[in-house]
């Protein structure tokens, strides 16, 4: 019995989940990009929720699917579609074990994990893939897939971002602290502007803030490069870097925004390959 065929999807389908087999028949031929959103459940101090990386990586996936669309749309272009994948909320984070509420899954399951659906996805006749990832304890594991994927699938497009790193603009603007970063005046700002009733505010502390607090070797952890690390529960009791009481959800929207306005960039030229 022969299948039945469509000529269009959905147009208010977004999400690769929500498509039907049809409708995922029709994305492939039209080489559609999928978007997966990686993040980790771990500790964010004492008032970030635990998934913290999983919201702001799925927020800016949906955002720039939705900004490829309006574009599509506004263009009148035919363009290929892209959807966002079902998320992926656990992560490499055994540098927060120490601390409360992380689950952490190590950097071979993720690696394994992550593999594994990239690999089906393109066997299935996908071609290009970005991964948004929150959590920056995932980019190392997401450079081996990467390489991986060179030997088994060299001509799959698997690329990959952080969140907060592509908004050197906006968070250069931030009044940071000579340390900071994890649950810091950054990942505090990019919460309160998604959803500020996730966030404790009556229990922002600030944690590490200066180099002279920390050991020697939680020091030296914080040199780039050569790269070492510590857990973090040694940087502070709570797990932070930096003082989140200075974060403003205006400061989390220009954040968001420039991070949203590359990856949309990026990806107009993927789906042009």
């Amino acid at each position: 019995m022969s299948r039945p065929t469509i000529s269009e999807i959905r147009p208010h389908i977004r999400d690769y989940a929500e498509l039907t087999s049809l409708e995922v028949e029709l994305a492939k031929d039209r080489n559609s990009l999928l978007v997966l959103p990686v993040g980790a459940c771990e500790q964010h101090g004492d008032g970030l929720p635990l998934g913290t990386d999983n919201i702001r990586a799925a927020h800016v996936a949906r955002a720039v699917v939705d900004r490829l669309r309006d574009s599509a749309n506004r263009d009148q272009v035919r363009a290929a579609r892209a959807f966002v994948l079902p998320s992926i909320d656990y992560g490499v984070s055994p540098h927060h074990r120490f601390l409360p509420g992380t689950i952490n899954i190590g950097p071979q399951l993720f690696i394994d994990l992550v593999s594994s659906i990239v690999r089906q996805l393109a066997d299935a006749g996908f071609d290009r893939l970005l991964v948004i990832t929150g959590h920056g304890g995932n980019l190392a594991a997401l450079g081996v897939i990467q390489q991986s994927l060179l030997a088994t699938h060299p001509d799959f497009v698997f690329a990959y971002a952080p969140v907060s790193a592509l908004a050197t603009e906006a968070t250069a603007q931030l009044p940071r602290t000579e340390v900071s970063g994890h649950c810091g005046e950054s990942e505090t700002s990019q919460m309160l502007a998604i959803d500020e009733s996730l966030v404790d505010s009556g229990h922002l502390n600030p944690g590490a803030t200066r180099l002279d607090d920390l050991d020697p070797r939680a020091r030296l952890s914080r040199t780039k490069s050569p790269s070492t690390a510590v857990t973090f529960d040694r940087y502070s009791d709570n797990g932070v870097l930096g003082d989140p009481r200075t974060a403003t959800a205006a400061a989390g929207e220009d954040i968001l925004g420039e991070v949203v306005d590359r990856l949309v960039a990026y990806c107009q030229e993927l789906q042009r390959l």
